[in-house]
Formats: C-alpha cells, structure tokens, sequence
C-alpha cells in the first residue's frame, strides 16, 4: 500500500554527504596551520579548522554518491586539498613535473593568483600552468590521515578525507638547527600562511599541535572532533621535548615516528573512517562520543573507524566545548562504576 503524503513527510530525508577534503600542513618548524573560519560560515562557523573545502569539478571526476569508491582516496581528493590550501592560506604545494623541484611563486603572484580564483576568471590548474608550463600539484606527498563522515542527525553532510602534507625542513650544514635558516637564495622562500581577506577565513597561523589544544581546552578557540583528536594524536610526536631549538634529525626523527604510527592499527590511520556516533552521557551532561563507526553509507563495505578511542565534548549552541580524547575502555568503565554505585 502507497504511504500517504504525511507519512512520508514524517520521515526526514538523511541529507548526502559531499566530498571534500582537508590538509594537515605542518611547517618547517613542526607547526600545524589552523584557519579562523568567518562567523557567517555555512559550516564550522568561528571554529579553527584545518585548510580545505569542497571538491570541484575542477579537480577532476568523482564517482556517484551511491559508490562506495566515493569514500576512497584518489587524486580527485587530493587535487581539492592542494586548491583549497592555497585558496584559503595562500601556501602554494606544487612542483615541476619534469624536474621534481618545488615551483617557488613570490608571495604578490600568489596574492594575484588566488583572487583570480577566487573570483572564477581562472581555474587553479590552469592558473598554475600559466606560472610554470609543467607545474602541477603537489599530491604525491600528501598521506592520507583518516576519513569523517558526518553523522546522519546533521543537515549538512561531507565525507572527507585529510591529509598530513610535511613542509620541507629547514637546513643549516654547520649546525642543522632550527632557528639558523640559510641566507636568503639558499633557500626557497618559506611561505607565510595569511587570510583570503574575510572571505571564509579570517585568519590563518602556524602553532604547535598542543599550543592548538591548550587554547581549545582554555575556551579561547573551538575545535571540533576531528580537528581535536587528529591534533591530539599530531601533538604526541611532534611536541615532545626539547621544542625550542631541536635539530633537523631530532625534526625529522619525531616526523619519521608520525609517519610510522599513521599507517600502524587495525585498520591503519590511513584507512580509518570515523562518522561519529553518540555512545552516552557522562554525569556532567557531556556528550561521548564513539568513533568505530564508518558511518551508513558505507555498511557492508568493509570500512571501520577507531573503536580505542573516543571524544568526550559538552555542544553548546550547535558548538563543540570542553573537547577531550579518552580511552573507550576507561570511559565504559567509569559508567559501569557509577552505576554500581546506585
């Protein structure tokens, strides 16, 4: 028998999740960039986020929202996450095909560049051929770093997928240390992150992972979930100390230790897809939230999320506060001991 209009109407329609993509930059000095996203921003309005956005026909074809190949990295996605980084911060990740060296762009012809683009009269990639005949993006050295799929009680829906990208460190033949770079025309130009003039983002910064928590924890920024638990899981091995004045090995060292966790567990990092789901409520009224669901597009295909891990979070005014990561096993167990407690 048909269903009637109300029936029907009661129902809510889960809204598609749109591909996109985010990049987990990290500076010659072992910093990651966040992006202050304007207040009117259609999603994570006034958070700090990493840089990225919404794939474009530009970046090449996507498979059907009902194709599970939707959900997998491919150079689609990796494309995006190079466009969007230097949309919104200016930080241009391209080389030379023919040579494998970085195309190095003073910082007036990036300026240029992006308003262009942004105002639709070029297309990125055909921008970028405009600077150097045989550049391209750099996306051979972005490695996938988890999957998020947001979850279905939300509005607005993405899939996307981040990605860590590790800026060239710095080199000094004498010393190798951090804060004695080469002279000027050793070197290539370190770019220096800025805003795309309050268009989306109204400010753009290199902080250490931690000095990103601290600030989140201090109510001072919001980070969302997956920005606060992948900075979380970036801070462990990038911000050990000694910080100040560490050596290129000792950098690369804590790099090379990143890179090894990030494709470790069952599954991998790389391969991880987390669509959050709520798991209970602590007694304070904060939300748990579990993190080994990959979300229901993608049931039956195999995929899983991190089911170690959760992240606890009071929402407030559609905003996430009071973020923290805890292991699912002391979380269930401090619920089982309260209730033994009744």
């Amino acid at each position: 028998m048909p269903r009637s209009k109300a029936e029907v109407g009661s129902k809510k329609e889960v809204a598609i999740p749109r591909p996109s993509s985010s990049v987990i930059l990290v500076s010659p000095k072992n910093e990651i960039l966040l992006l202050h996203r304007v207040q009117t921003s259609s999603s994570f309005a006034s958070a700090h986020v990493f840089p990225g956005g919404n794939l474009s026909t530009q970046d090449g074809p996507c498979p059907p929202a009902d194709d599970h190949a939707v959900h997998d990295d491919a150079p689609h996605y990796r494309n995006a996450a190079i466009r969007e980084l230097f949309e919104e911060s200016g930080i241009l990740l391209a080389k030379d095909a023919s040579t494998g060296k970085m195309v190095v762009l003073d910082e007036p012809t990036r300026e240029q560049g992006r308003r262009l683009i942004h105002q639709n009269k070029v297309t990125f990639d055909k921008w970028l051929k405009q600077q150097h005949p045989t550049a391209e993006p750099d996306i051979g050295k972005l490695i996938p770093f988890t999957r998020w799929v947001t979850p279905t009680n939300v509005p607005k829906r993405y899939t996307t997928q981040m990605y860590i990208y590790f800026m060239p460190l710095p080199i000094n033949i004498e010393k190798g240390l951090l804060d004695e770079l080469p002279a000027e025309g050793e070197r290539e130009e370190i770019q220096v992150p800025t805003s795309d003039g309050g268009i989306e983002v109204t400010e753009a910064q290199f902080l250490p992972a931690s000095e990103w928590l601290r600030r989140a924890q201090a109510a001072e920024i919001i980070l969302f979930p997956p920005q606060f638990l992948l900075l979380h899981l970036v801070s462990g091995f990038l911000d050990q100390e000694p910080r100040s004045g560490a050596s290129m090995e000792v950098l690369e060292k804590r790099r090379a230790a990143l890179v090894e966790f990030v494709y470790s567990g069952s599954p991998a990092w790389t391969d991880k897809c987390i669509s959050p789901r709520m798991l209970k409520m602590t007694e304070d009224g904060r939300s748990v939230l579990a993190l080994d669901n990959a979300g229901p597009e993608l049931k039956g295909s195999g995929r899983q999320g991190e089911s170690d891990r959760v992240v606890v979070l009071r929402f407030k005014k559609g905003s996430a506060r009071e973020v923290s990561v805890a292991w699912k096993k002391d979380v269930l167990k401090e619920g089982r001991k309260g209730e033994s407690n009744l």
